[in-house]
């Protein structure tokens, strides 16, 4: 149950009953998750690729994200697909930290029924995600499944069966088999330390399964004759009959076969994964696992009365945008719109249709806003919880925040999602210029009303915190400034270096340029910026003179500035003299850049360390995960966590822990903001041509901050039923100056919530509470609800925050998958196969008590299809094509995302003699009908499907 040992350095250490490292040579949790998924993604890939007609270069063995994305034509997408595969595996890790002793969550003691419920149901949460693109709430669930159904092949005798396939049972309705009674012995003891034999050969014979029982105290029994999962952390294993069976690494009990249960477990996770794939859609899929040719387009809009010019500039960008990035490598993997105004905000709109985006947004009409403040942070909190993670949003408002008691909230799903947020203000100083307003009594004029300076430093601080910037501008610069912003937003954008000063003061800054990176750029906000710019080879140019050699292009416009520069490779310097506030980013485009996650000492009975999804802890060490993407050459020497408005830094030790993964150990964290900055060595190159080593460095864009206060939370299953409460159990504790904590929980959903509003607390101790959450009655299968639980200090001078996403799910009763009759099959196949056709017509259905058809598609094949409805919830499915195309696979999904498949095929063979698989080769219209049903006995391959012939 973990991944224990080796890789303690990266999460876990060796404690525990699981597939895990054990002196580098056994396979564990992660590996079988990216193996899975890195294998079937380029199954996918390769499917899209010959559909388009294009040829597929598959990457050479063994694969890695980089070459996976790279073969998918994604190349840009390395970083998020990275990303993606790491969260999986951290969400399978994390069962062990939470459920360690929960004995279905690993198909523990015989738990069957328990533990396939657990695969089932996750899988019908991350299908009906799937179904509304919540892509990180569905991989959350499905790296949880994936610890469950993994360790099915390493604690059960599946394997000693003999069996070579994995128990397609295990995700699929109806019983898993034949399962050992309590009352039914299964084994013997170990013959001292070889427990080869030790399985009962009638429990072979009979493939009758099993597994071990497991209990961290010794002296706790177990039902007579059966076994134990062994292993020195085992209390049962020294109970009659002695000895264990799980194969968690080659030195455990049945260790030699360690290698079998890890291969099946890895081609039992590509078998759901495939499940998945066919639910939903390869296009789907990809966007699952973070495949996608370009960041999402995401738009946070203001709708009050004044904004019509602001909108009319956005209309004008976002044809612009999709004029020149559609079938591009920068088209937009998705389209995201959330209105707000007041009182009302959403709902949140997103396609990956661009013409429907266009079309949402030449909709809105700017009207209402009877006050100058707008619900502008519960837009943005939906926008955060809708965008996949990591995307930039642009925030369009000449307005402040009315729900500005919403601004931890924002900040936490900033910090979680590491999303990038800008604020598109209009008018001097955010000065709002109201328009004529309709009321519903008169026509009146609205006096203009001022942003104040503390008012607008909430954006100002939201940006800076996310790595965005906050532009003010004119209306009638709008349209110029949003141009600039967008057209710098790239997926394969990195930060070189990032820096905040306020108040302003003269500043000298350094960053290093290698070899990969191209399109160097420098934005720069804040008003009356003196600057001096210092090439690698010495050359200097200033901000007199924009035409010098050093900066192609610039553009100006509001307080917001970009610099184009000439790439050198090599250390730079930009010196910034001004007194007012400003902020400083370095960006270029490249393939090198890293992901980075803060651990936290686990204190579970396994030690360890566990991702932490919140604040790093106050006044202690700390360690940092660091995954270099792009880079497979790279090396990180340094990690440094910089203090955003001073660049103090705090260095860290450095240790490699292979395949592109790094340990940082600090022994202190800054007390301010703070940012990740990284610095090695690589040979990555923009071109290719040129391998020479030179010095890199990269920075997080997101702004963090340590806490004393900490808060966890327990998610359950993260299941939310319509009109069913949900009690949500948290904890809080402060190794700080004690005094009671402010409770405040939000969901982005508008869910009903109860919760206690404060919690005593003395200094050191911890207190526990409740959050109810309630989904109304009728609430869709798939929703998404974002409940964020924030703790905050007395006076405000500290907070610590719990994000939780929870999935809503309706009770899935149709367990069966939808079925197909065979209407006719005909063909006039010659040795000419261009010249002839065949055909074939299939009803379709998802039985009398099913939730009806949702998606039909086809595999295999180029031919035409259609599909009609018929009487009785039935479809009509009928299709033909040229008999150079002779195969074909209907794929059938019902509403809740049980899948069938059938295959048909007027493949020529040679007969055989061979009675059960008898073959037939028709050759036309007439024979092909004569020989129908034995040409179905051969050639019709049923996977989960009911067929009636």
């Amino acid at each position: 149950m973990g991944w224990l040992a080796a890789l303690c350095l990266v999460l876990l250490q060796t404690g525990a009953h699981a597939f895990r490292i054990d002196g580098g040579d056994s396979l564990n949790h992660q590996e079988i998750t990216e193996s899975a998924i890195l294998e079937i993604t380029l199954d996918v890939c390769r499917a899209v690729v010959q559909a388009a007609g294009k040829k597929f270069t598959p990457p050479i063995p063994p694969y890695t994200a980089e070459s996976v994305a790279r073969a998918c034509d994604a190349s840009k997408s390395s970083k998020s697909f990275s990303q993606t595969i790491e969260f999986i595996q951290d969400k399978n890790v994390w069962i062990d930290f939470r459920y360690l002793f929960s004995a279905r969550h690993h198909f523990d003691n015989e738990e069957f029924t328990k533990g396939k419920k657990l695969i089932t149901s996750g899988l019908s949460a991350v299908k009906a995600n799937n179904k509304r693109q919540n892509f990180e709430a569905a991989r959350k669930t499905l790296g949880r499944l994936l610890h469950s159904l993994q360790d099915f092949y390493s604690h059960s005798n599946w394997v000693e069966m003999g069996e070579t396939n994995p128990n397609s049972k295990l995700i699929k309705p109806g019983s898993l088999g034949k399962t050992a009674a309590k009352s039914r012995a299964t084994c013997r003891s170990c013959n001292g330390n070889d427990c080869t034999n030790n399985i009962l050969e009638d429990i072979l014979r009979e493939k009758i399964l099993t597994t071990g029982y497991f209990k961290l105290v010794p002296g706790f029994s177990k039902p007579d004759g059966k076994c134990s999962h062994g292993g020195s952390s085992d209390g049962t294993s020294y109970i009659d009959p002695t000895g264990g069976i799980n194969k968690d690494r080659r030195i455990s009990e049945h260790g030699h076969l360690h290698d079998k249960a890890a291969k099946m477990a890895i081609a039992a996770t590509r078998q759901l994964l495939e499940d998945i794939r066919r639910a939903a859609s390869d296009a789907t899929f990809l966007q699952l696992m973070g495949i996608n040719k370009g960041k999402a387009l995401c738009f946070c809009i203001d709708t009050t009365g004044s904004m019509s010019d602001d909108i009319e500039a956005v209309r004008e960008v976002t044809s612009s945008i999709i004029n020149s990035r559609v079938g591009t490598d920068d088209e937009p993997s998705a389209y995201i719109l959330v209105p707000f105004n007041d009182p009302d905000f959403g709902p949140l709109m997103r396609t990956q249709d661009p013409e429907a985006f266009k079309r949402a947004i030449n909709s809105l009409t700017a009207t209402g806003g009877g006050d100058t403040p707008e619900m502008s942070l519960s837009g943005l909190r939906l926008a955060l919880t809708g965008a996949p993670p990591g995307s930039d949003i642009f925030v369009f408002t000449d307005a402040p925040a009315k729900d500005d008691h919403l601004l931890g909230a924002v900040i936490s799903l900033v910090e979680r999602t590491k999303s990038v947020v800008n604020f598109m203000i209009t008018g001097s100083l955010g000065l709002r210029r109201r328009r004529a307003i309709n009321n519903t009594n008169d026509q009146q004029q609205q006096q203009p009303k001022a942003i104040t300076k503390a008012s607008s430093k909430v954006y100002t601080d939201l940006a800076q915190a996310s790595g965005g910037v906050a532009i003010q501008t004119t209306k009638s610069q709008l349209l110029a400034a949003i141009t600039i912003v967008t057209e710098s937003s790239s997926s394969a954008q990195v930060l070189l270096l990032q820096a905040a000063r306020s108040p302003g003061k003269p500043n000298n800054f350094t960053f290093a340029v290698d070899e990969s990176v191209k399109n160097l750029t420098i934005f720069i906000t804040g008003r009356s910026i003196a600057f001096t710019l210092i090439s690698p080879s010495g050359v200097s140019q200033s901000s007199t003179d924009l035409t010098g050699p050093l900066i192609s292009s610039s553009q100006s416009v509001g307080n917001f500035q970009t610099l184009e520069l000439t790439t050198q490779v090599g250390p730079w310097e930009i010196r910034l003299v001004s007194t007012n506030p400003y902020t400083l980013k370095v960006k270029g485009e490249s393939s090198l850049d890293f992901l980075s996650d803060f651990l936290e000492v686990s204190e579970g009975p396994l030690g360890g360390f566990e991702v932490l999804e919140n604040r790093p802890r106050a006044g202690a060490n700390t360690s940092l995960r660091v995954t270099v993407t792009g880079g497979v050459s790279a090396i990180v020497t340094e990690v440094f966590l910089v203090v955003s408005l001073t660049s103090e830094r705090v260095n860290g030790s450095v240790e490699a822990l292979g395949k592109g993964k790094f340990l940082a150990r600090f022994d202190s964290i800054p007390s301010g903001e703070f940012v990740v900055l990284v610095k090695g060595q690589s040979n990555e190159s923009s071109t290719r041509s040129s391998k020479a080593t030179t010095s890199f460095q990269r920075q997080s864009s997101n702004s963090i901050r340590a806490s004393a206060v900490t808060v966890s939370a327990d998610d359950l299953e993260g299941v939310l039923e319509p009109g069913v409460p949900l009690s949500v159990p948290f904890s809080v504790s402060s190794n700080g100056s004690g005094g009671g904590l402010t409770i405040q929980a939000t969901n982005d959903q508008g869910f009903t919530l109860s919760f206690p509003s404060t919690l005593p607390l003395t200094n050191g101790s911890m207190a526990n509470g409740m959050v109810n959450i309630t989904a109304p009655a009728g609430t869709a299968s798939g929703t998404d609800v974002t409940l964020t639980i924030e703790a905050n200090a007395p006076g405000g001078t500290d907070a610590n925050y719990v994000v939780l996403r929870l999935t809503v799910l309706v009770p899935v009763t149709d367990v069966t998958e939808p079925g197909c009759q065979l209407l006719s099959l005909q063909s006039d196949c010659s040795a000419d196969c261009g010249a002839s056709m065949w055909e074939l017509s299939v009803e379709v259905t998802d039985g009398v008590n099913g939730t009806g058809i949702d998606t039909i598609s086809f595999r295999g094949g180029n031919g035409t299809s259609n599909t009609s409805l018929l009487a009785g919830n039935a479809t009509l499915v009928s299709y033909n094509a040229s008999c150079c195309s002779p195969d074909v696979e209907i794929v059938v999904v019902d509403q809740v995302g049980n899948v069938g498949s059938c295959s048909y095929t007027v493949r020529t063979t040679t007969p055989t003699v061979n009675p059960t698989t008898t073959t037939a080769q028709p050759t036309t219209a007439a024979s092909a009908q004569a020989v129908q049903s034995l040409l179905l006995c051969l050639s019709i391959t049923i996977l989960g499907l009911s067929l009636t012939i």
